[in-house]
């Protein structure tokens, strides 16, 4: 997509400030691709809406001056970029429980307390992150570009590389305009991309590729999932996992690798009949739950749960148990 800038009056030697429906009209097409691209960089839904404000904002300041020499898309790529990585000079990284320990493979471990402390990262529900008028291969990148295990490790880059990586291989920019956003040089983009691609070979898993199962197939298994941890039948959710699939459940720290040690500790910690209402959603691109657990007849916001799925199989649960996060999924 490239939309140049037309549509307002320049004079020489002034400036003309646009109307409210002036600039919405030319910039706002962009709001949803541009809050993908800084979940991507941040690791947080809250923490990227904060940032897609801030950059409508100096966009606004700053539209009246704007020559149109690139396109409204990439003008508004540098601001939120910029602000950004301006954001992670004063932020940690965001983990997964994954990315900072061993698994558990025996259920009756001792699970660790909550760590409300870390800023976990966050999942975040399924947006038009292409754009409008992306093609179907556009549209399965920037998908595949918001998975949670592609977002876990982009966490491992260093904050440029991650804006170089993002930029260049989801949002598919030229080297020469990444070098323009990042107010660099295309060789020491080129250098960034070299060093992020091999950090993210290491550290991506297996099942982080681009090959997807159909979209029945996800549809069919999240529905027996739906039912199975309703139901509190942890036969039937043998069945729906892979041998070696994984559960992690930040804020808590320990995570279990295993279907013995997931569903062991399933069936003796959480699954009781009609405890939980799941509702299905989609999140990162993936099947996802919204969480709510039933106490005193009422159903309380408990957290979200994102599927990953390798085959005909759930390959990974990450349950994120914080119930601030459930109100995004209900928009």
């Amino acid at each position: 997509m490239s939309t140049a800038y037309s549509g307002l009056p320049r004079t020489r030697g002034e400036t003309t400030m646009p109307s409210d429906a002036e600039f919405t009209a030319v910039t706002e097409p962009f709001r949803p691709e541009l809050l993908a691209h800084c979940y991507r960089i941040l690791g947080s839904v809250q923490d990227a809406e904060d940032l897609v404000q801030e950059t409508y904002l100096r966009a606004w300041r700053g539209f009246a001056g704007f020559e149109g020499r690139s396109s409204v898309r990439r003008w508004l790529y540098k601001i939120a970029t910029t602000a950004c990585l301006t954001a992670l000079e004063t932020r940690a990284r965001r983990p997964l429980p994954s990315g900072l320990g061993a698994p558990a493979d025996d259920h009756r471990v001792a699970v660790a307390p909550r760590e409300p402390a870390v800023a976990w990262l966050q999942p975040a529900p399924d947006f038009a992150a292409a754009g409008p008028a992306a093609d179907p291969a556009v549209v399965t990148a920037a998908r595949a570009g918001v998975r949670l295990a592609f977002i876990a490790a982009l966490q491992l880059l260093p904050a440029r590389q991650r804006a170089v990586l993002t930029l260049r291989d989801v949002l598919a920019f030229r080297t020469a305009e990444v070098a323009e956003l990042l107010d660099t040089t295309t060789a020491a983009v080129d250098s960034a991309l070299r060093r992020a691609r091999a950090h993210l070979a290491d550290a991506a898993p297996v099942e982080d590729d681009l090959s997807e199962p159909a979209a029945d197939t996800h549809r069919a298994l999240l529905e027996h999932y739906v039912d199975a941890f309703t139901r509190a039948d942890a036969d039937e959710l043998i069945r729906l996992l892979r041998a070696d699939v994984e559960l992690e459940m930040p804020p808590i720290p320990t995570w279990f690798s295993g279907r013995s040690a997931v569903v062991g500790f399933l069936a003796a910690r959480v699954l009781a009949r009609d405890r939980w209402l799941l509702t299905p959603t989609r999140a990162n691109g993936q099947p996802a739950v919204v969480v709510h657990h039933r106490a005193d007849g009422k159903a309380v916001p408990y957290g979200v749960q994102v599927l990953t799925v390798r085959g005909d199989r759930i390959a990974r649960l990450t349950s994120f148990n914080d119930p601030a996060l459930v109100p995004a999924f209900a928009r």
